[in-house]
């Protein structure tokens, strides 16, 4: 069992609503100010809690995030009013604040060391979707807050699809049973090994984990532990780098620091990627499926999977019905239109994603390109009851893919 933690170590309550013309309109939001509706009493309480320190953060999909650190502040401002009471949210302008429109939704999240975020979204975005599957919130948001604690059923664990939206956000887990995963990865020593060898000691280290019993668990479990394993290396190398400093005859080195930021966050995304694509190679060796990994198709595209394989694809006698093609990306963004053109012969195409709470409009477009997108079971949850129905478990596809290859 893979230890994980819930969203409630980390958050205390959230509070969210649309926001309205008055609130982002320079003239008339000067103030910087909300009105204290009873959801936010319930959040904060009845007591000042003056300069909560805050990150204030901008998401909206394909465009570049922005964030800011500053304050917020709750407070009464008839405190000394022997009747009266007039709560008031107080926050200071900052680069993202002066981003809100109207329409976009606003998250206000307190965290349990005392400190808050401030999170605004586009209405109808993927990033809205997964916020208000993150923190449990099943309504659309109205112009007035709804808020709630973090906890009970409402306490999310946090399991690989969890921890992706929380990455998002720029929050940084604890690492959990990290006496196992030294022991693990301490064959390594200071150097990376290759992927496929880290995906396969992943997959050894969980030998309870069949793919015949449950394809779908068997994936995220698979890249869970290698994810855990990975950054525990990782703060190992990056940890004793930092140690010896970056400086050159007693000059900072800004550029060599640089360089190595960007290697390690490179590192990061082209190691996930392939790492998905190992895991799911065995998911298919374990089920008997026959496949090609990265073959070659029409102007040299090179999709991720092709079934039965690359020698049945150029085979033009063979039947385009009984070809396949899975690709496969950890996240979508608007990347997924890129495997539209990888194979020619196959009308309809397969994608593989674990990036939850994909929004309506970019699964209407898939589904008008004839584009089918697979994702393992438990990530079927985190999308609205309307999309369900129309997703493909792995199971799904790969009872799809058996089929046709015996016919």
């Amino acid at each position: 069992m893979i230890a994980r933690g819930f969203l409630s170590d980390y958050f205390e309550g959230v509070a969210v609503k649309r926001l309205s013309k008055v609130e982002t309109s320079p003239s008339s939001s000067n103030q910087h100010e909300f009105n204290g509706s009873k959801a936010l009493r319930d959040l904060f309480g009845d007591e000042d809690r003056k300069n909560i320190p805050t990150r204030f953060i901008w998401l909206g999909g394909e465009q570049a995030g922005v964030t800011a650190e500053s304050v917020i502040s709750w407070y009464d401002a008839r405190r000394k009013h022997p009747t009266r009471t007039e709560y008031r949210l107080y926050y200071p302008a900052n680069d993202v604040t002066v981003l809100m429109e109207e329409g976009e939704t606003f998250f206000l999240a307190l965290r349990r060391d005392d400190t808050a975020m401030v999170i605004f979204t586009p209405a109808g975005s993927t990033v809205q979707n997964q916020l208000l599957w993150l923190f449990s919130q099943e309504e659309e948001p109205e112009l007035e807050f709804s808020a709630h604690e973090i906890g009970g059923n409402q306490d999310a664990e946090l399991d690989f699809t969890v921890r992706y939206v929380l990455d998002e956000l720029g929050i940084e887990l604890e690492e959990l049973e990290s006496d196992k995963l030294d022991s693990l990865i301490e064959r390594f020593g200071m150097k990376f090994p290759t992927t496929r060898e880290f995906s396969a000691l992943a997959r050894s280290s969980l030998p309870e984990i069949t793919v015949r019993e449950n394809s779908d668990d068997a994936l995220v479990a698979w890249l869970e532990r290698e994810e855990a394993m990975f950054r525990r290396l990782e703060r190992h190398i990056v940890s004793e780098r930092l140690q010896n400093g970056f400086y050159e005859e007693g000059d900072a080195d800004v550029d060599g620091f640089l360089a190595f930021s960007l290697s390690v966050q490179n590192r990061r995304k082209s190691r996930a990627g392939q790492s998905l694509e190992n895991h799911l190679e065995a998911i298919f060796r374990g089920n008997g499926v026959t496949y090609s990994r990265g073959a070659l198709t029409e102007n040299r595209n090179k999709p991720d999977f092709l079934f039965p394989g690359s020698e049945r694809y150029h085979d033009t006698d063979f039947p385009a019905e009984r070809l396949t093609m899975l690709g496969a990306k950890l996240t979508l963004k608007d990347r997924w239109r890129q495997v539209l053109a990888e194979a020619e012969r196959i009308d309809r195409k397969h994608l593989l994603t674990l990036e939850p709470a994909i929004s309506e409009y970019q699964t209407e477009q898939m589904k008008g390109v004839n584009l089918q997108l697979v994702l393992p079971k438990r990530l079927h949850q985190s999308y609205r009851e309307s999309q369900r129905k129309w997703l493909m478990t792995i199971s799904d596809f790969i009872d799809l893919v058996h089929k046709r290859q015996k016919n």
